[in-house]
């Protein structure tokens, strides 16, 4: 069966002007151009469409999807084998997160009761959630995925006595490097306590430590703009500084 570009638009709900302009950067192109001018698309082309919104719904750029697609190595059916993978994933995550919401509002509402270790559960799980939204697909790219689904499952079993740790190192980490950087250097004692903090830090969530991945980290915090933010929020140039020191550190 073949569609015009005005019925894929509405069969795939994405707008013409998208549909033309996928073709302008050879992303999908019609299956043909018929005598009218009108872009025409076959069942290759909306097998194609599919892999580009379920990509484009992981979060990757469209020259990324493209580069995928067009790699000779690129493997259809085992492309959908990992969407179904990772959407499972994420339905048990929601209903996990959903479940203890509910919980939540029966407990409120005094319907049931619900223990200390259940909220903690949920609470944990939804950080994961959030983590992964927002950093998740370049901490994937530069670790893979085996170790940060290992981290995540760290996470998880963290008993409620060390998730405050845990938060707490991460307060004791800005505390420190606010206090180093007033000494002014990163070679000073005081940045390489927060370097060693933030090392132990780590500890609670990595299940492997090597200086070079604690290094890749640092310069993390200084080339993607939302890790930059988080520190320098703290204290104007923290994230170069906190780099240096770590430069200094992993040696």
């Amino acid at each position: 069966m073949e569609y015009s570009i005005n019925e894929l638009s509405k069969l795939a709900k994405v707008s013409k002007r998208t549909l033309r302009y996928y073709d302008e950067i050879n992303l999908l192109n019609p299956k043909r151009i018929n005598s009218s001018g009108y872009r025409i698309y076959g069942q290759n082309e909306i097998d194609k469409l599919q892999q580009i919104l379920f990509y484009k719904e992981m979060g990757f750029k469209l020259e990324e999807i493209r580069k995928i697609m067009i790699s000779p190595s690129f493997d259809i059916l085992n492309s959908l084998a990992n969407h179904k993978k990772e959407l499972i994933e994420k339905r048990n995550q929601i209903n996990l997160l959903i479940e203890n919401v509910e919980k939540t509002i029966a407990h409120k509402k005094g319907e049931i009761y619900m223990s200390n270790k259940e909220k903690f559960e949920g609470f944990k799980k939804e950080l994961i959630d959030k983590n992964e939204e927002k950093y998740g697909k370049e901490i994937r790219k530069n670790y893979g995925d085996y170790q940060v689904d290992a981290s995540n499952k760290k996470i998880l079993g963290l008993s409620e006595e060390e998730y405050k740790e845990f938060e707490s190192l991460s307060q004791e980490i800005i505390a420190k490097l606010k206090e180093a950087m007033e000494d002014g250097s990163p070679h000073g004692q005081k940045a390489q306590e927060a370097c060693e903090l933030h090392k132990k830090w780590l500890g609670y969530t990595w299940s492997f430590y090597t200086k070079e991945a604690h290094m890749g980290l640092g310069e993390m915090y200084v080339a993607d703009d939302r890790f930059k933010k988080y520190y320098d929020d703290n204290k104007e140039g923290m994230a170069l500084f906190f780099r240096d020191a770590l430069k200094i550190y992993t040696k």
